[in-house]
């Protein structure tokens, strides 16, 4: 039986690229996103949500709610456009003169949450009228942070045509990417939250798989590359209870400078902290699930393990994440 989550989740994922720019900030040429006092590298939840979300429309034939759409005039749909297109009840379109502006709403409300797995997810905030609809998404993810410091580099190129007609020399390009990032999200899965949107066990496991294939897939000239390295679950069987913080618990340790990092291979995950907080509180967990790529590798209590063997010493049953 497909049921509304009951109990609550934590999320950690990791991934890392090479030559790319996993983020560009439009305010700022779309360089890559850094602090500027600590040199890490910061992603937003807006990017990994935008992963998921194309990843689960384009491979997986799910409805998206938050997706560009063209009108017949060439322009794209605002919100209030968009919610228009669920006004329909028994596959028959419903005009606006025929219903309240209750039950338009009720409509249309019903039937985003039907139909969107983006809503279940992420929740939204709908304008209708002066009566928005309003949903408080179950999964929330923290702003990425690469868990080293990263260095931009400039790059200098020509372009492939002229600058204006006539011209005999081509554009010129300028663009900024990151040699090297390993970047780590922190997300949680809000059971109470999950009970207005309806989000599903089957829905949570589509959002895994578009965490982790959806960052695989996103093949484009900016984000070519990224690959998927660990993607921790950890269930609780105590209500309204999680550690907090999971991502803060992991370190790397470095065979070279920070500056030369250009693989994975250079350096190591310890999850000594995150190990030992589990272990601590797993009289609250129900179960762990991950899944990890096999070039990860992981230390903990100052020894090279794998992170299978790393969960079997803390006594939680774990579930290896089939995506």
């Amino acid at each position: 039986m497909n049921s509304t989550i009951a109990n609550r989740s934590e999320l950690v994922f990791l991934y890392d690229l090479k030559d790319a720019n996993p983020n560009g900030d439009p305010l700022d040429e779309n360089k890559p996103r850094i602090d500027e006092e600590t040199g890490i590298n910061l992603v937003t939840d807006v990017r990994l949500k935008r992963t998921i979300r194309d990843y689960l429309y384009k491979f997986k034939k799910q409805e998206i709610f938050v997706r560009e759409i063209e009108t017949g005039e060439g322009h794209i749909q605002d919100a209030k456009l968009r919610a228009e297109d669920f006004l329909v009840r028994d596959g028959a379109k419903i005009g606006k003169s025929d219903l309240s502006i209750s039950e338009m709403k009720n409509v249309i409300e019903e039937n985003v949450l039907a139909k969107c797995i983006d809503v279940r997810l992420f929740g939204l905030t709908l304008p209708i009228e002066k009566d928005p609809i309003t949903h408080t998404g179950p999964v929330q993810f923290k702003m990425g942070r690469s868990l080293h410091r990263v260095f931009t580099k400039h790059f200098k190129g020509t372009g492939a045509f002229a600058s204006n007609k006539g011209a005999k020399q081509k554009t010129f390009r300028e663009e900024d990417f990151l040699p090297y990032s390993l970047i780590c999200f922190y997300g949680i899965i809000n059971e109470n939250a999950a009970k207005e949107t309806k989000l599903t066990e089957d829905d949570v496991g589509l959002l895994l798989d578009g965490v982790w294939n959806g960052t695989k897939n996103l093949i484009s000239r900016s984000k070519a590359g990224q690959v998927p390295r660990l993607l921790l679950k950890v269930n609780y069987s105590e209500n309204n209870y999680h550690i907090g913080d999971l991502n803060n618990m992991l370190k790397l340790s470095l065979d070279v400078p920070e500056d030369e990092i250009r693989d994975i291979s250079q350096v190591k995950l310890d999850v000594t902290e995150l190990m030992n907080a589990l272990g601590t509180n797993k009289g609250m967990i129900q179960d762990i699930d991950y899944r990890i790529d096999d070039r990860v590798k992981v230390l903990c209590n100052k020894e090279d393990k794998t992170f299978e063997e790393c969960l079997e010493t803390v006594g939680i049953v774990t579930n290896v994440i089939l995506v």
